[in-house]
Order: C-alpha cells, then sequence, then structure tokens
C-alpha cells in the first residue's frame, strides 16, 4: 500500500501563512501540517508516498527531503497549479493510482494518528474517512446505509440544513484499492474532467460512482475530535487548541473566552448558563421569527427600556438594557470614584473596570464567607463612598439574605454610600431564598441602589448578549443609555425580551431544578475526600482540592474526559490554595463529570 497527498494548491485563505510555503507547511504547535501526516502514514505501515506539488514545489520538496523520514517518496508536478483545482493534480498522478492500493489525503489535514492506521488495518479495500455531521463543518456530506455503504454524495448545493441528522461530512481522506481505481475510479475522473473541466474537484467523480450499484465505496467514520481542516488563520487557531497537549489545550482554550460551540463533545463546566431554560417551546418561538430578525433593525433604548421594564415591573426610566451584563459594567465604571469595598475573590470584571476608583478589599474568612455586617464595618473603617455586592458571589457562592441586604441599604444610606448590586445568580437560589432587588418600590426607597443582572447567565441565553441595569437615580440610568450604542443589542435579543413573560414560570420552574440538583451534584461531591466543597446557591461551586493541583486537574479532565473546569490558580483571594469552580448542569452531564473527579482524585 501507498499513500498519495495532494499538496498543488496556494491556499490563499490562510493569507500570510502561506506567503512564502506551501498550506502543508505551515505549523500546528510547531510541527509542520506535511509532518503531521507523514508521521502517520509512516505509523500505518505504509512505505511509499506520493506527493503531488505545485505552488512553491521546490521549496517543499526540499523540505521534505530534509527531513529525511525514511520512507520512499515520489514527486508529481502540476505546473498549472494556479488554474486548475485538485481533480487534476489528482489526475496527473491517476498513473500511481494504478500502480497499488493507495490512501489519498489532503494537504491541509491535521488528524489523529490512529484514524489512518484503523482505515489500513480494516479488511474493507474502498473506504472514505467520515465524520457526523457537527455545526463547525463545512464541504461535502455522504448518506450512509445500514452497510456503511456511501449510497449518496452531497456537494453544497445539495445541502439541506434541515435534514443533517443522517449526514457524515468527509474527511478528505480515503483508502482506495487498485482495481478500484483501474474499474472505476480513474476512468469516471478522466471523463469528468474531459466533460466539466480542470478546475474542478476530484470528489465530484466519486459523487457519479456513488450512484452504481456495481462499486462498494463504504464510509469510515470517526469522531469529530480525531481531525480538523485548515483553511484559513481561525481554522489554525482552533487546530491548535484540537491538537495541543494537554498544558497548552488548556490555556488556548481559557484565551477564547466562549466560542465552544466548536467543540460540540465537550462539556463546559467552566461558563455559567442556565441548563433547563429557555424551553423547547420558547425556543421554536424564537426560531419561527428567525428570517425575519435576522433582515430587519433592532428598536432603540427607549423600547428596550420598555420591555425589560414590563418583565421586571419597573419604569422604563429606571432600567436600561446592555450587550449583556459586562457592557453595563463597563460604563458604570467609568462613573465609580473615590473607594469601593470589594469582597474578594470576585468576578473580575468589576474591579478591572474601576479605572479611577480605589479598590479596598473587604474582611473575608477563611471559608470566603462574609455577612452584611462585615460589610459595613469595611465601609466605615475604610472610608468608603461605594460597595460591589455580588449575590450569591463568584466564585465563592457566598449568599447574603434579603433582610440583611435591605438592612445595610439602609445604613449606607444615611450615610450617602451606592451599593452596586449584582444578582446575576439569585435565582438560583432555593425558592424560599430567592428574592430580586429590582423592584420599584425597593429602588425608590433607595436612591443609593444600583442593581444589575446579567440574563445571559441565569436565562440560558449567553449567545443573546443580555443584561439590565436598574436604578431609581434617572439621570444615572439615562447616562447609562448614552454611554452605550443606540442598537447596541440585537432584534433575536430585543424578540427575547418581547415574548418572555409567556415562559415565565417555566423559568421560575428551571430555576428550582438548578436548586435541586445542586443540592444532589453538592452531596456527590462531598464524596470525594480530596474535594472540600463551599456552600453555594448560585449555579456553581468552588471546591477546594486537597493534595492534588487545581491546573494539573484540569488539564487531566480537558485531556481524557474532554471536560472544561474554571481552575483559579491566577483568582486574586484564592492565589494560596489548589481551587476550582464547577458549573452546575443536568443531571446526566454532572455525573459524568463526578465519574471523572472519582477517578482521577483517588
Amino acid at each position: 500500500m501507498q499513500a498519495l497527498i495532494l499538496a498543488a494548491g496556494m491556499g490563499k485563505r490562510l493569507g500570510k501563512y502561506t506567503n512564502n510555503a506551501t498550506k502543508c507547511m505551515v505549523p500546528v504547535n510547531g510541527k509542520t501540517l506535511i509532518e503531521y501526516s507523514i508521521e502517520a502514514i509512516m505509523a500505518a505501515g505504509i512505505k511509499k508516498l506520493v506527493l503531488v506539488t505545485g505552488y512553491k514545489g521546490e521549496k517543499l520538496r526540499s523540505f521534505v527531503d530534509g527531513k529525511k523520514f525514511g520512507i520512499e517518496i515520489e514527486y508529481v508536478e502540476n505546473p498549472v497549479y494556479d488554474k486548475t483545482n485538485n481533480i487534476y493534480s489528482l489526475y496527473l498522478a491517476l498513473d500511481k493510482l494504478l500502480e497499488d492500493d493507495t490512501v489519498l489525503l489532503e494537504s491541509d489535514l491535521i488528524f489523529d494518528k490512529q484514524v489512518l492506521k484503523d482505515l489500513v488495518e480494516t479488511p474493507d479495500k474502498n473506504l472514505a474517512v467520515v465524520s457526523p455531521f457537527e455545526s463547525w463543518m463545512d464541504g461535502t456530506c455522504t448518506l450512509l446505509n445500514e452497510k456503511n455503504e456511501i449510497i449518496s454524495i452531497l456537494d453544497k448545493a445539495k445541502f439541506n440544513w434541515q435534514n443533517t441528522t443522517g449526514y457524515y461530512k468527509t474527511v478528505n481522506i480515503y483508502k482506495i484499492s487498485r482495481e478500484f481505481s483501474r474499474n472505476y475510479y480513474a476512468p469516471f475522473l478522466k471523463a469528468y474532467q474531459q466533460a466539466f473541466g480542470k478546475n474542478e474537484y476530484y470528489e465530484q467523480a466519486l459523487k457519479v460512482i456513488s450512484f452504481l450499484d456495481c462499486t462498494s465505496l463504504k464510509g469510515f467514520p470517526v469522531d469529530g475530535t480525531k481531525w480538523y481542516e485548515i483553511d484559513d488563520p481561525a481554522d489554525l487557531a482552533i487546530a491548535e487548541t484540537r491538537f495541543a497537549n494537554p498544558q497548552q489545550k488548556l490555556s488556548l482554550l481559557q484565551k477564547t473566552y466562549g466560542g465552544y460551540w466548536r467543540y460540540p463533545s465537550m462539556l463546559d463546566y467552566c461558563y455559567l448558563v442556565n441548563p433547563y431554560f429557555p424551553p423547547k417551546k420558547m425556543v421554536d418561538e424564537l426560531t419561527s421569527n428567525f428570517a425575519t430578525l435576522l433582515t430587519q433593525y433592532p428598536s432603540g433604548q427607549a423600547q428596550q427600556s420598555l420591555l425589560a421594564g414590563k418583565i421586571f415591573g419597573v419604569e422604563q426610566d429606571c432600567i436600561a438594557v446592555g450587550n449583556g451584563a459586562a457592557e453595563l459594567i463597563k460604563a458604570l465604571g467609568q462613573k465609580i470614584t473615590g473607594k469601593i469595598a470589594v469582597s474578594r475573590p470576585t468576578f473580575n470584571e468589576y474591579p478591572e473596570r474601576f479605572g479611577d476608583a480605589e479598590v479596598v478589599d473587604g474582611p473575608v474568612k477563611k471559608d470566603f464567607s462574609y455577612t452584611a455586617d462585615d460589610i459595613l464595618e469595611t465601609v466605615k473603617k475604610e472610608n468608603c463612598n461605594a460597595v460591589l455586592l455580588i449575590n450569591p458571589d463568584n466564585p465563592s457562592g457566598n449568599f447574603i439574605g434579603k433582610n440583611d441586604v435591605l438592612n445595610l441599604l439602609d445604613e449606607l444610606k444615611k450615610m450617602n454610600i451606592t451599593l452596586y448590586f449584582d444578582e446575576s445568580f439569585i435565582d438560583f437560589a432555593e425558592k424560599e431564598n430567592r428574592y430580586t432587588m429590582i423592584k420599584q418600590d425597593i429602588l425608590e426607597k433607595y436612591p443609593n441602589l444600583v442593581v444589575i443582572k446579567s440574563i445571559s447567565k441565569s436565562y440560558g441565553v449567553p449567545a443573546l448578549r443580555l443584561g439590565v441595569l436598574a436604578s431609581s437615580n434617572r439621570d444615572y440610568i439615562k447616562w447609562i443609555k448614552n454611554e452605550v450604542a443606540i442598537w447596541n443589542i440585537n432584534s433575536f435579543a430585543e424578540n427575547f425580551l418581547q415574548i418572555y413573560d409567556k415562559y415565565k414560570s417555566s423559568y421560575a420552574a428551571a430555576c428550582d431544578k438548578i436548586a435541586e440538583e445542586r443540592s444532589r451534584f453538592v452531596n456527590e461531591l462531598n464524596k470525594i475526600e480530596k474535594l472540600y466543597v463551599f456552600p453555594s446557591k448560585a449555579n456553581f461551586v468552588l471546591c477546594e482540592v486537597k493534595d492534588f493541583s487545581a491546573k494539573k486537574l484540569a488539564e487531566v479532565l480537558l485531556s481524557k474526559y474532554n471536560i472544561f473546569i474554571k481552575e483559579l490558580s491566577n483568582k486574586k483571594g484564592l492565589s494560596q490554595g489548589q481551587y476550582i469552580r464547577l458549573a452546575v448542569r443536568n443531571i446526566e452531564d454532572n455525573n459524568r463529570l463526578i465519574a471523572a473527579l472519582k477517578t482521577e482524585l483517588v
């Protein structure tokens, strides 16, 4: 058996990365794509490689020969690589296909070595490596029957986004027997090229062959985590994360701050959302309006405030809507001066935005708990003019009840001190402890109160980027609205605000489920001797890891179990220990995490 790699293309979409080298010479984590491919070919026991070159061909040949891989390499040149596509590159190498069984692959792939080894060792002679379709994939797909035979190959023109359940994306790795090449592929490739020209794709010939009953081209399914195709710089960044070593992978993933839909099999225990909301009926309603909302501008702040005011029962001039709470935090941070009391550890977004203010650390006990009296003591001692209270706090989960917060507000009001109260996680408290400060009577009684709430987190819609800020200081609300763009939220987010009232009972039930599952989750975590779990009323729990590195645990969970957790080694207030924060997800996901923790923390 031999391997044949198509490496003639220019890779224009990779920009600067292919100015002076071919696409397959682009490095991923310090090693080029061609090196990954040749190492996988050799690991599969293949002794000969046919390499079709074109763009920067001399440079590629020099690079490959200089590496001295220990494999026989023959070169085929495509001199018109800039005027043709890969069907012509393969056509130029057809004689090689007729010499031996061949593993055909493209040069812009990175993949697990085991994929090629398993492909070579399987007894089926003619196989296309395919992967169950996932949202990040693009390009040609196949349909398989119960025997994994390819019954149809779908190009972009035939692709149906409403019916992707049975789709398998082609990975662009094939095992083709010499007989298949001689009897079917070579004749059809020649005919297709003569009919449609040299600027086509070799898969088109396979598409025609798939309609014949006399051939047996099968799919060879592999998991979507085992490969990646690199067409542009964004693909390169994702590939570097997917195929990094455990230490690098954790670091790279942390730096993306989201976009984890590109890793659909990964369990995200780092970012905090509501797994039980929105309900399917609400999603269906949002989906039904997609085409209209996509083509329409959203309203300005006046209409947004009306919608938010209706949800929370406050007047429109007392509430502002943000593109996520982060936008509102950034705006309010510009107004804060003097000393502001902050209990650490806390959500870093706030103190990082308090550019003109002096952040004073409030007293926190060894278990990271603090009370309203503790806050008041700090205010008086340090002569603060503002207080930040995130309730429940992030990442500690510390919670202060409603009466204690109201008493604190009474005292702060006497001293003309503002309380910035973030209640993004308060809806996850048990029903008897749950409350909100976004009420008209509370806001009017306490003009020194500013309330911030992340709808993205609480309501399970982080992609919509929604948050609100409320206060009875109407001039302050007006200033906040002037600080954000007139169209700061999109039409999808506005539509969510408009239809939410129909689903508020479902939201309350979802929060009850979180509280119930958190209790069960904490009980299971407490059975792990090397974990100490801190009390929490949020949709996450803070844990101290004993006799084990928190960072190492995060690396192991990601690399071995595809579970992404928040390790807190760099968090101010937690740097002296080993701490992790775990989101509360649904029962099935939480059981998967618990099983992994029990395996590793022994």
